[in-house]
Protein backbone atom coordinates (compact mmCIF):
# COMPACT_ATOMS: atom_id res chain seq x y z
CA UNK A 1 0.00 0.00 0.00
CA UNK A 2 0.94 3.36 -0.82
CA UNK A 3 -0.05 6.59 0.85
CA UNK A 4 1.76 9.65 -0.59
CA UNK A 5 1.86 12.83 0.40
CA UNK A 6 1.93 15.85 -1.83
CA UNK A 7 -0.42 16.62 -4.08
CA UNK A 8 -2.04 20.45 -4.79
CA UNK A 9 -6.13 20.40 -6.41
CA UNK A 10 -7.18 23.22 -8.39
CA UNK A 11 -10.19 23.95 -10.09
CA UNK A 12 -10.25 23.31 -13.27
CA UNK A 13 -10.47 27.10 -14.91
CA UNK A 14 -7.44 27.33 -12.57
CA UNK A 15 -5.19 24.44 -13.15
CA UNK A 16 -6.61 21.61 -15.91
CA UNK A 17 -3.63 19.79 -14.88
CA UNK A 18 -4.29 19.86 -11.52
CA UNK A 19 -7.99 19.07 -10.82
CA UNK A 20 -9.13 15.41 -8.29
CA UNK A 21 -10.40 13.75 -11.67
CA UNK A 22 -6.77 14.31 -13.04
CA UNK A 23 -4.97 13.20 -9.17
CA UNK A 24 -7.02 10.24 -9.81
CA UNK A 25 -5.83 9.12 -12.78
CA UNK A 26 -2.51 10.02 -12.07
CA UNK A 27 -2.38 8.08 -8.78
CA UNK A 28 -3.35 4.86 -10.49
CA UNK A 29 -1.08 5.29 -13.24
CA UNK A 30 1.98 5.48 -10.61
CA UNK A 31 -0.05 2.09 -8.49
CA UNK A 32 -0.46 4.62 -5.75
CA UNK A 33 -3.15 3.86 -3.15
CA UNK A 34 -4.20 6.81 -1.54
CA UNK A 35 -3.01 10.67 -1.60
CA UNK A 36 -2.95 13.45 0.83
CA UNK A 37 -4.01 16.13 -1.30
CA UNK A 38 -3.87 20.36 -0.39
CA UNK A 39 -6.28 23.35 -0.70
CA UNK A 40 -5.05 25.65 -3.35
CA UNK A 41 -3.82 29.46 -1.52
CA UNK A 42 -6.46 31.86 -2.00
CA UNK A 43 -4.79 34.02 -4.10
CA UNK A 44 -4.96 31.66 -6.60
CA UNK A 45 -8.79 31.08 -6.11
CA UNK A 46 -9.35 34.85 -5.96
CA UNK A 47 -7.51 35.50 -9.47
CA UNK A 48 -10.61 33.35 -10.88
CA UNK A 49 -13.52 35.00 -9.28
CA UNK A 50 -13.93 32.47 -6.42
CA UNK A 51 -15.89 33.34 -3.61
CA UNK A 52 -15.75 30.18 -1.29
CA UNK A 53 -12.82 29.72 0.89
CA UNK A 54 -9.28 27.48 -0.13
CA UNK A 55 -10.70 24.71 2.35
CA UNK A 56 -14.38 24.75 1.32
CA UNK A 57 -13.41 24.07 -2.10
CA UNK A 58 -11.40 21.00 -1.09
CA UNK A 59 -13.68 19.78 1.35
CA UNK A 60 -16.18 19.93 -1.49
CA UNK A 61 -14.42 18.27 -4.25
CA UNK A 62 -13.48 15.76 -2.19
CA UNK A 63 -15.88 14.34 -0.17
CA UNK A 64 -16.91 11.01 -0.04
CA UNK A 65 -13.40 9.94 -1.40
CA UNK A 66 -11.80 7.53 0.35
CA UNK A 67 -8.50 7.70 -1.39
CA UNK A 68 -8.34 11.63 -0.48
CA UNK A 69 -7.13 13.19 2.40
CA UNK A 70 -7.17 16.88 2.62
CA UNK A 71 -4.89 19.29 3.90
CA UNK A 72 -6.24 23.29 4.33
CA UNK A 73 -4.18 26.37 3.31
CA UNK A 74 -4.17 30.02 5.49
CA UNK A 75 -4.53 33.48 3.92
CA UNK A 76 -2.34 35.45 5.99
CA UNK A 77 -4.52 38.34 4.88
CA UNK A 78 -7.21 37.54 7.21
CA UNK A 79 -7.95 35.67 10.30
CA UNK A 80 -5.50 32.93 10.37
CA UNK A 81 -6.82 31.75 14.22
CA UNK A 82 -10.41 31.53 12.73
CA UNK A 83 -9.46 29.74 9.11
CA UNK A 84 -7.68 26.86 11.63
CA UNK A 85 -10.68 26.38 13.21
CA UNK A 86 -12.55 26.14 9.45
CA UNK A 87 -9.81 23.61 8.55
CA UNK A 88 -10.73 21.09 11.48
CA UNK A 89 -14.58 21.80 11.10
CA UNK A 90 -14.14 20.69 7.88
CA UNK A 91 -12.69 16.98 8.80
CA UNK A 92 -9.29 18.02 6.90
CA UNK A 93 -6.20 16.37 8.62
CA UNK A 94 -3.71 19.04 8.13
CA UNK A 95 -2.11 22.30 6.72
CA UNK A 96 -0.18 23.25 3.86
CA UNK A 97 1.98 26.32 4.90
CA UNK A 98 4.42 27.45 2.09
CA UNK A 99 6.61 30.20 3.73
CA UNK A 100 8.44 31.87 0.59
CA UNK A 101 5.26 31.65 -1.40
CA UNK A 102 2.81 33.40 1.54
CA UNK A 103 5.60 35.68 2.31
CA UNK A 104 5.37 35.13 5.97
CA UNK A 105 8.16 34.65 8.90
CA UNK A 106 8.60 31.29 9.45
CA UNK A 107 9.06 32.24 13.41
CA UNK A 108 6.70 35.59 13.10
CA UNK A 109 3.80 36.61 15.52
CA UNK A 110 1.12 35.59 12.98
CA UNK A 111 2.59 31.69 12.05
CA UNK A 112 2.79 31.36 15.90
CA UNK A 113 -0.81 31.71 15.67
CA UNK A 114 -1.40 28.84 13.35
CA UNK A 115 0.73 27.00 15.16
CA UNK A 116 -0.99 27.13 18.38
CA UNK A 117 -4.40 26.47 16.68
CA UNK A 118 -2.99 23.33 14.90
CA UNK A 119 -1.79 21.97 18.18
CA UNK A 120 -5.41 22.35 19.56
CA UNK A 121 -6.68 20.83 16.91
CA UNK A 122 -4.56 17.99 16.31
CA UNK A 123 -3.43 19.16 13.03
CA UNK A 124 -0.45 18.19 10.72
CA UNK A 125 1.40 20.66 9.05
CA UNK A 126 3.48 20.08 5.98
CA UNK A 127 5.51 22.87 5.19
CA UNK A 128 7.50 23.88 2.34
CA UNK A 129 11.56 23.98 3.53
CA UNK A 130 14.16 25.37 0.76
CA UNK A 131 14.29 28.34 -1.69
CA UNK A 132 11.93 29.23 -3.71
CA UNK A 133 12.72 32.84 -4.48
CA UNK A 134 11.87 35.17 -1.43
CA UNK A 135 14.47 36.65 1.30
CA UNK A 136 15.87 33.95 2.55
CA UNK A 137 16.13 35.54 6.10
CA UNK A 138 12.20 35.11 6.21
CA UNK A 139 12.62 30.94 5.59
CA UNK A 140 15.83 30.12 6.44
CA UNK A 141 15.08 26.43 6.89
CA UNK A 142 16.64 26.54 10.46
CA UNK A 143 13.94 28.89 11.55
CA UNK A 144 11.76 25.75 11.79
CA UNK A 145 13.87 25.04 14.97
CA UNK A 146 11.67 27.96 16.62
CA UNK A 147 8.65 26.11 15.39
CA UNK A 148 9.91 22.63 16.86
CA UNK A 149 10.82 24.35 19.98
CA UNK A 150 8.33 26.06 20.86
CA UNK A 151 5.55 23.93 20.01
CA UNK A 152 6.69 20.73 20.86
CA UNK A 153 3.31 18.50 20.39
CA UNK A 154 2.96 20.08 17.19
CA UNK A 155 3.96 17.40 14.63
CA UNK A 156 4.68 18.67 10.64
CA UNK A 157 7.02 17.91 7.97
CA UNK A 158 9.64 19.48 6.15
CA UNK A 159 8.64 19.04 2.67
CA UNK A 160 11.86 18.35 -0.24
CA UNK A 161 13.94 18.49 3.21
CA UNK A 162 15.60 21.21 2.47
CA UNK A 163 16.10 20.70 -1.27
CA UNK A 164 19.38 20.71 -2.15
CA UNK A 165 20.83 24.27 -0.36
CA UNK A 166 19.66 23.73 2.64
CA UNK A 167 19.56 19.46 3.46
CA UNK A 168 21.76 19.81 6.63
CA UNK A 169 19.59 22.76 8.05
CA UNK A 170 16.48 20.70 8.01
CA UNK A 171 18.16 17.51 9.34
CA UNK A 172 19.90 19.85 12.48
CA UNK A 173 16.52 20.84 12.51
CA UNK A 174 14.67 17.24 12.83
CA UNK A 175 17.94 15.68 15.06
CA UNK A 176 18.01 18.62 16.79
CA UNK A 177 14.88 18.12 18.27
CA UNK A 178 14.45 14.03 18.43
CA UNK A 179 14.31 14.02 22.44
CA UNK A 180 10.74 15.96 22.21
CA UNK A 181 8.86 12.52 20.36
CA UNK A 182 10.10 13.23 17.00
CA UNK A 183 7.60 15.29 15.58
CA UNK A 184 9.66 16.76 12.57
CA UNK A 185 9.21 14.43 8.95
CA UNK A 186 11.33 14.24 6.42
CA UNK A 187 9.27 14.58 3.39
CA UNK A 188 10.55 12.60 0.64
CA UNK A 189 9.28 14.81 -1.87
CA UNK A 190 11.32 15.91 -5.21
CA UNK A 191 13.99 13.91 -4.33
CA UNK A 192 15.42 12.65 -7.90
CA UNK A 193 18.82 13.79 -8.65
CA UNK A 194 18.83 11.89 -11.93
CA UNK A 195 19.84 15.19 -14.00
CA UNK A 196 22.47 15.84 -11.47
CA UNK A 197 22.93 18.70 -8.63
CA UNK A 198 19.27 20.30 -9.62
CA UNK A 199 18.37 22.88 -6.64
CA UNK A 200 15.58 19.50 -5.43
CA UNK A 201 18.30 16.69 -5.92
CA UNK A 202 19.37 14.68 -3.18
CA UNK A 203 21.77 11.85 -3.34
CA UNK A 204 21.07 8.65 -2.04
CA UNK A 205 23.95 9.33 0.75
CA UNK A 206 21.85 12.17 1.70
CA UNK A 207 18.70 9.83 2.00
CA UNK A 208 20.38 6.81 4.19
CA UNK A 209 21.92 9.85 6.34
CA UNK A 210 18.14 10.93 6.87
CA UNK A 211 17.21 7.26 7.97
CA UNK A 212 20.57 6.48 10.00
CA UNK A 213 20.19 9.81 12.03
CA UNK A 214 16.02 10.41 12.20
CA UNK A 215 15.24 6.79 12.49
CA UNK A 216 12.97 4.39 10.28
CA UNK A 217 9.58 6.11 11.56
CA UNK A 218 9.86 9.68 10.17
CA UNK A 219 10.15 10.19 6.77
CA UNK A 220 7.15 10.74 4.35
CA UNK A 221 7.05 10.05 0.37
CA UNK A 222 5.36 12.85 -1.38
CA UNK A 223 4.17 13.31 -5.10
CA UNK A 224 4.24 16.93 -5.68
CA UNK A 225 1.33 16.47 -8.16
CA UNK A 226 0.65 17.86 -10.61
CA UNK A 227 4.47 19.78 -10.97
CA UNK A 228 5.98 16.07 -11.19
CA UNK A 229 5.09 14.22 -14.37
CA UNK A 230 4.34 10.20 -13.29
CA UNK A 231 7.51 8.68 -14.67
CA UNK A 232 9.19 10.97 -12.47
CA UNK A 233 7.10 9.78 -9.13
CA UNK A 234 7.12 5.71 -10.70
CA UNK A 235 10.93 6.76 -10.81
CA UNK A 236 11.58 7.89 -7.21
CA UNK A 237 9.33 4.67 -6.18
CA UNK A 238 11.88 2.26 -7.63
CA UNK A 239 14.65 4.24 -6.03
CA UNK A 240 12.87 4.06 -2.36
CA UNK A 241 12.56 0.20 -2.83
CA UNK A 242 16.03 0.18 -4.12
CA UNK A 243 17.45 1.38 -1.69
CA UNK A 244 20.02 -0.34 1.57
CA UNK A 245 17.28 0.10 4.29
CA UNK A 246 15.18 -2.84 5.64
CA UNK A 247 11.60 -3.84 4.22
CA UNK A 248 10.19 -2.20 7.19
CA UNK A 249 11.64 1.28 6.31
CA UNK A 250 10.54 1.16 2.74
CA UNK A 251 6.86 0.51 4.00
CA UNK A 252 6.92 3.70 6.47
CA UNK A 253 8.16 6.26 4.10
CA UNK A 254 5.78 5.16 1.34
CA UNK A 255 2.91 4.91 3.71
CA UNK A 256 2.79 3.75 6.59
CA UNK A 257 4.48 6.64 8.52
CA UNK A 258 1.60 8.78 7.21
CA UNK A 259 -0.88 6.51 7.41
CA UNK A 260 0.27 6.87 11.37
CA UNK A 261 0.28 10.31 11.67
CA UNK A 262 -3.08 10.93 10.48
CA UNK A 263 -4.66 7.92 12.21
CA UNK A 264 -5.64 7.07 8.68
Amino acid sequence: MIFANHAHVFPKEIKESGTVERLLDFLDECEIDKAVCFAPFSDRLKECGYSETPNRFLAGVINGNERLTGFGTVDFTGDVEEQVREIAGLGLKGIKMHPPYQEFRIDGPEAFKVYEKACEYNLFISFHSGMHWHRLRDNRVILFDEVAWNFPNLKFSLEHIGGYHFFKEALAVMCNNSRNGNNVYAGWTTIRDSKGPTQWALSDEQLLTVILQTGENNSIFGIDFPYCKAEDIKSDIRRIKSLDISDECKENILGKTLENVLNR
